[in-house]
């Protein structure tokens, strides 16, 4: 045996225990990174440098803003600020940590005016420095901003005029409220515990209520049939492939926000898939079987208890970047089961997927995957920490103003609630998923495989509905709406206010006045429209989206019929249990 190995092999084995050790080395430190790689950030740190200090000209620049800002402030305080006049600089309208009354008076309208000059300052050193990269100059300029967040005034007792208002109207019980909270959240995070309130939002009881029955299980998915709560039902049944980054009930919050009791109550059958929460013996699970034993199991499934009927499927987020592959796959193959596709804040083009391409290069990959080897899994706190850092000023900083320095406890919704039940993934399936999608771009290429063979989106012929929200950080709505040029079939697409997870929750009825959509269809054989142009086309609508996609949905669906039973034993399908079925609640 040994002499049939070659030098090949003979290095390979060589090489062996020396990548062990660099694994091993890289998971210590990455406990500590949070998962970022150092190399990465330090690369591209050097290269925005080095590029710097070659450009007299943009260091002349940066000079002459820095005396001119200087000089607008020093006016601004001798002038406007003892008498509480108009601010020098207003802050960008996403930035409400100044909003307050007590900002605008002296010294704390200095105070911040000073820091929202620095902080545009920066942006420009961080921007236009000529030979960085792209995306060091991104990576450069967030890391920047992350500082900046960290060091701002509203952060510190000392300089923050509310905390400091509301300490002298307590009598200081404010801060001792304040203590108390972070000692009690810091006791919750040693022990692994959700934040306080979640817990009064549990699947079955609080969250997840709508009646159903789990039909179908296998080692990666429950799927859940709904009962029907119409007398007749559209003939097409739905079904819904959610994200496996998070758990399903995201689509099933508390019955006022549940978007799959909305569809029941107006006669759509409903499918659900409930992804497992996979733990460390499932390292070597892959896209492949999520293909398979997720979409596919699904469908043959609902297939066989609503026999003679095409589906209505719908994916959310991963789950409609995933339900995308099966469909271009099922065209390739000939396989006509589908009859309309829907996919919400998903992804399949991920050319500029946002600012979460800073966390996506070949050192930060390779980073990860010697995380995720050690581990089995990436772990649901490590990726909610990723989500964090995309928007660490409201998410964290100003969190934590709000429960430590003023001593206030917002209550905790069903949407939080839900964001803090984290999840897993496994570790060949987010390599996978990491190298092909974001890093190689391999769907929007035609060049991904499913079965061994590529799969083109182009294939699709079904009709699609496609949403996008406008200040979503995950799938941002100009990546979401490439679908148009990726696709030869009708495209109806929906552009909603807020973000990846309150657009998409977005029901009918109390608050639906103040939200907004915009809607257009583009027929197979239109030429394409640019994003930008496409905005300033079409028309804002008041209200919900929800029921726009509802009437989509019901126009594709068919006649009425009688409802179907809730699985169906003689297919070898009977009902299981009842929902939201088991793997939900499984930590």
């Amino acid at each position: 045996m040994l002499g049939c190995m070659n030098d090949e092999d003979d290095e390979a084995a060589a090489r062996a225990p020396v990548h062990d050790l660099d694994r091993a080395l890289h998971a210590w430190m990455a406990r500590f990174t949070r998962g970022l790689s150092p190399a990465s950030a330090i690369g591209a740190l050097a290269d925005w440098y080095f590029h710097l200090a070659l450009s007299p000209g943009k260091q002349q620049e940066l000079w002459l803003k820095a005396v001119t800002k200087g000089a607008r402030l020093l006016g601004h305080a001798l002038r406007e600020a003892p008498r509480g006049g108009v601010r020098c600089i207003e802050p960008l309208p996403q930035d409400r940590r100044f909003d307050a009354p007590a900002w605008r008076t002296w010294p704390w309208n200095v105070t911040h005016q000073g820091f929202l000059l620095t902080q545009q300052w920066w942006h420009v050193a961080t921007r236009g420095v000529r030979g960085v990269s792209r995306h060091h100059e991104a990576m450069v300029n967030f890391g920047v901003r992350q500082w900046l967040d960290l060091v701002s005034p509203s952060n510190f007792l000392w300089s923050n005029p509310e905390v400091q208002e509301r300490a002298a109207h307590t009598f200081g019980a404010s801060l001792w409220q304040g203590l108390s909270n972070l000692a009690e959240d810091v006791q919750r995070e040693w022990a692994r515990h959700p934040p306080v309130g979640t817990e009064h939002f549990v699947p079955g009881r609080t969250v997840a209520v709508t009646p159903g029955q789990v039909v179908f299980r296998n080692h990666l998915i429950e799927l859940i049939q709904y009962a029907p709560q119409t007398q007749r039902v559209h003939a097409e049944p739905l079904l819904v492939v959610p994200s496996w980054i998070m758990k399903y009930y995201i689509l099933d919050l508390s019955p006022a926000n549940s978007m799959v009791a909305f569809l029941v109550r107006q006669g759509h059958t409903v499918f659900m898939v409930s992804w497992r929460n996979p733990d460390e013996g499932d390292r070597e699970v892959g896209m492949d079987d999520y293909l398979r034993d997720g979409v596919m199991a699904a469908l043959e499934a609902v297939g066989r208890i609503v026999p003679g009927r095409r589906v209505q499927a719908m994916g959310y987020c991963l789950g409609g970047t995933l339900l995308a592959m099966a469909a271009a796959a099922m065209a390739r193959d000939g396989d006509e089961r589908l009859h309309t596709l829907s996919l919400l804040a998903a992804q399949v083009d991920f050319a500029e997927p946002g600012e979460l391409a800073l966390f996506i290069d070949e050192s930060q990959i390779t980073f990860l995957e010697d995380l995720m080897s050690s581990q089995g899994v990436l772990d649901g706190r490590q990726m909610a920490g990723a989500f964090a850092l995309l928007n660490q000023r409201d998410l964290v900083f100003s969190r934590m103003v709000r429960d430590y320095l003023m001593g206030e406890r917002r209550p905790v919704n069903d949407l939080a609630a839900w964001n803090a039940d984290a999840t897993r993934m496994p570790f060949r399936q987010h390599s996978h998923y990491l190298r092909r999608l974001y890093l190689h771009n391999d769907l929007a290429h035609a060049r991904y495989r499913v079965g061994g063979r590529a799969v083109a989106l182009s294939d699709i012929r079904v009709p699609i509905f496609a949403l996008g929200t406008e200040r979503d950080t995950v799938s941002p709505w100009h990546s979401v709406y490439r679908i148009h040029q990726l696709t030869d079939t009708e495209v109806t697409f929906c552009l909603t206010a807020g973000g990846h997870n309150a657009g998409v929750v977005n029901p009918p009825g109390a608050g639906a006045s103040r939200r907004a959509y915009r809607l257009a269809t583009r027929a197979a054989d239109q030429p394409h429209v640019d994003a930008a142009l496409w905005m300033a086309r079409t028309p804002v609508h008041g209200g919900s989206w929800w029921p726009v996609w509802e009437a989509w949905l019901a126009r594709h669906a068919g006649p009425r019929r009688r409802p179907p039973a809730l699985g169906r034993p003689e297919a070898g399908l009977p009902a299981l249990e009842d929902a939201p079925g088991r793997y939900v609640r499984a930590a």
